[in-house]
């Protein structure tokens, strides 16, 4: 998918040098956007293998998020993607799925004069707690809006919560999402604050492409584009004298990069690198030339998603098929946690 070629190679020639919570370091670019249109074939990543246990990994956990749960203890066995993040007990001091579902209303005592908000018997508000705390089903707002009245412009989905977010272990990256109808075609537009060009995001192309797809046949729209915007797009280059190196060498590395003419050259630039930089025993963590080989790489025709003829809340693994899908081969990279 040329798309997310381009944005590798717009972050890798723009961004700038710099370190993080995770101590591998980046390069990081402000505010990329792309778009992606679905009448083109369901967007899964060809230049590097994203089938088998990558593809049931990510079913599994949209599922989740579809599912409203804040634990993750059904999601572990499944697959580990969250295991770092939660306590003993499978719990999440954040979760993007308890926000889409259940996001807290404040209570009478909190609410401020003259503020709006629904109340216990509204058709969008769950009752938890006995009583004690009300939530909003944000999804199923939209699902019905979009029945009832498609044209309105307040389709978001929210998974920011700020004071939350400030004292969280790992508040979400992809934090807010807006459905929009252009004729009978259903778009989506992701905002992300932090995405990890490498591993992060094209599990995010693949997951909202195939929520933005069951929520318009379950609607009967015509899955149209989905957009993204990344506010921190960044590639991690290692830790260490490895992650420094890029910082001491980013002009001269933004050079060759420049100097490429044709797809095989990136493997030219590939090589000087590894000739360049110094060794790290986690050199995994240098996302760089693994992502170069992917920009050599011509990508494939798009696979064909299958998804059952389901409202979204009754989906199961089983339910959701991934058809003709063609890939280069896998590539390993490193997790900065």
């Amino acid at each position: 998918m040329k798309q997310y070629q381009h944005l590798v190679k717009a972050a890798l020639a723009t961004g700038t040098y710099k370190p993080n919570r995770t101590a591998v370091d980046t390069i990081s670019s402000f505010s990329e956007h792309y778009s992606i249109d679905l009448e083109n074939g369901y967007p899964l990543l060809t230049t590097k293998k994203m089938d088998g246990f990558r593809w049931r990994s990510m079913i599994h956990e949209l599922l989740w998020y579809l599912s409203g749960q804040e634990h993750i203890r059904e999601l572990r066995e499944k697959t580990g993607i969250w295991d770092e993040w939660a306590d003993e007990d499978g719990r999440l001091d954040t979760a993007y799925g308890r926000f889409w579902r259940r996001y807290p209303i404040p209570t009478e005592t909190e609410q401020l004069e003259g503020e709006s908000w629904p109340d216990a018997d509204h058709r969008w508000v769950n009752d938890e707690d006995d009583g004690r705390r009300l939530t909003f089903d944000q999804l199923q707002y939209i699902i019905d809006s979009l029945q009832e009245n498609p044209s309105t412009r307040r389709l978001v989905v929210n998974a920011w919560h700020p004071p939350n977010a400030a004292i969280s272990t790992l508040p979400p990256c992809h934090f807010t999402f807006v459905f929009n109808v252009q004729g009978d075609r259903l778009n989506l537009h992701l905002t992300q604050r932090s995405g990890d060009i490498a591993l992060g995001i094209p599990f995010n192309i693949a997951a909202y492409s195939l929520l933005l797809k069951a929520i318009a046949q379950q609607t009967d729209f015509t899955p149209g584009t989905f957009s993204h915007t990344i506010v921190d797009a960044h590639v991690y280059c290692g830790t260490g004298e490895r992650g420094e190196w890029y910082g001491n060498h980013l002009e001269e590395f933004q050079q060759h990069l420049q100097d490429v003419e044709a797809p095989n050259d990136f493997l030219d630039v590939r090589d000087w690198l590894e000739g360049e930089a110094p060794t790290d025993n986690e050199d995994e963590k240098d996302h760089i030339p693994n992502l170069l080989t992917q920009l050599s790489r011509e990508p494939k025709s798009r696979p064909i998603l299958d998804i059952a003829a389901k409202p979204v809340d009754a989906l199961e693994f089983d339910d959701i098929t991934l058809r003709d899908y063609e890939s280069a081969a896998g590539l390993s990279f490193g997790i900065a946690e």
